[in-house]
């Protein structure tokens, strides 16, 4: 999820950025298309370091993904990185603890 709008409640919800943004700032975290044919059903998979993530590409902008996570011990110091740095915020969907700003 994106950075909390100024004022905003923690379940409000700011854009990471439209596709191609959300494209490149992934990117610097090893993060990007597995090179396979774009899918038809507006979705698209990032491959990273132990973990995957589901975007919509049918809206603009992206205002979340979905990521799963294969190897914990790779992906989490990655993940956190990522959070911290772009000021995005994660939340795990079974505990509802949220993670970053």
């Amino acid at each position: 999820m994106g950075p909390l709008p100024p004022g905003g409640a923690p379940s409000a919800m700011s854009p990471l950025g439209s596709l191609r943004e959300v494209r490149a700032r992934l990117a610097e975290y090893n993060t990007s298309p597995d090179g396979a044919p774009p899918r038809t059903h507006g979705t698209e998979f990032l491959y990273g370091p132990g973990f995957s993530i589901e975007i919509a590409t049918s809206s603009e902008p992206v205002m979340q993904g979905i990521i799963t996570v294969t190897e914990d011990d790779i992906a989490m110091p990655v993940l956190f990185r990522l959070v911290r740095t772009l000021k995005w915020r994660m939340m795990d969907m079974e505990s509802g603890r949220v993670f970053g700003e």
